[in-house]
């Protein structure tokens, strides 16, 4: 247990030794990982917007500017009609204005001048069968008067495809990333073997095994894998939150999860993977040392 601990000083002192090539492995793996839980967030949000979208069974029924409000309440009336329709409830131009006026504060609100004005007559319309979604939207539409129908279902389907889109760029560039920091990673250690190959010469030469020789290597591979999964962790928070407050603000009908929701699957990911490339870096760089024998790996 002692000759454990020992090399696993050893592995995290490496790490110190050749820090400007562990910082380099760390800003790779870093980038690396940020991207790939960018795009894990991208796709999580997404799906979560497309399944309120599901389980909505509301949707908001604009009525034409020129319209009077007793002649909107008349179309409202036409709408309670229909079979598929569980409730129809009546907001005024007045009280739209009011809510968007709260959304966006009063500074941006003032900035609108004469356009903060447009805001037709709604109404918002609860339906009792999902599965006549479209037929009851069909039927809405088709009634005189009736300018527009809110439709987050095509939003979502558009949503959907730009996250799909995002996800296949997002795979290439990590794959392309997860290389590199391999390559880096592995370079790191193959510097630190070179630095010390007397000491490892000596170590082979009185009989010390494989593992022995190889474990300090794999925890400098891992620990730079380490370092990098707790800064990616805070610096894709802090992305996180700042993107999410200015989303907020363009009033797009997302569902937006709490990064605390996410934190801790998200952090233990990134420790995963940050350990594995780590450790398959130091795997890498040390495999063709230990084939050779005490004065082999002096190049004698």
């Amino acid at each position: 247990m002692k000759g454990f601990g020992y090399l696993v000083k050893e592995g995290v002192r490496n790490v110190w030794s050749n820090r400007i090539m562990s910082i380099a492995s760390v800003c790779v793996l870093v980038s690396c990982l940020v991207l790939t839980g960018a795009a894990a967030l991208l796709s999580i949000n997404v799906q979560s917007t497309v399944d309120a979208v599901g389980q909505n069974n509301e949707i908001k029924v604009f009525i034409k500017e020129e319209l009077s409000q007793i002649e909107a309440k008349y179309i409202g009336r036409e709408i309670e009609k229909m079979d598929n329709v569980k409730e129809v409830i009546f907001v005024s131009s007045e009280e739209a204005l009011a809510t968007y006026k709260k959304q966006v504060g009063e500074q941006l609100f003032e900035k609108l001048g004469e356009r903060k004005k447009v805001l037709p007559d709604r109404f918002r319309v609860q339906m009792k069968d999902l599965s006549k979604y479209d037929e009851t939207v069909k039927e809405i539409k088709a009634i005189n008067g009736v300018d527009s129908i809110s439709d987050r279902r095509s939003f979502a389907e558009k949503l959907t495809k730009v996250s799909n889109l995002v996800n296949i760029i997002a795979v290439g560039v990590v794959i392309a990333l997860i290389i590199i920091s391999l390559f880096i990673i592995a370079n790191t250690i193959r510097a630190t073997m070179y630095s010390r190959r007397f000491e490892i010469s000596i170590m082979k030469s009185v009989g010390a095994t494989d593992m022995f020789v190889r474990m300090p290597f794999l925890v400098e591979g891992m620990v730079i894998g380490i370092i990098s999964a707790a800064i990616s962790t805070g610096a894709l928070a802090l992305l996180y939150n700042a993107l999410v407050s200015v989303m907020l603000k363009t009033n797009l009908p997302l569902e937006f999860l709490s990064f605390t929701d996410v934190v801790l699957p998200l952090a233990l990911a990134f420790v995963v993977v940050g350990v594995l490339v780590g450790f398959f870096g130091g795997f890498i760089s040390i495999r063709k040392y230990l084939k050779k024998e005490g004065n082999e790996i002096l190049g004698w």
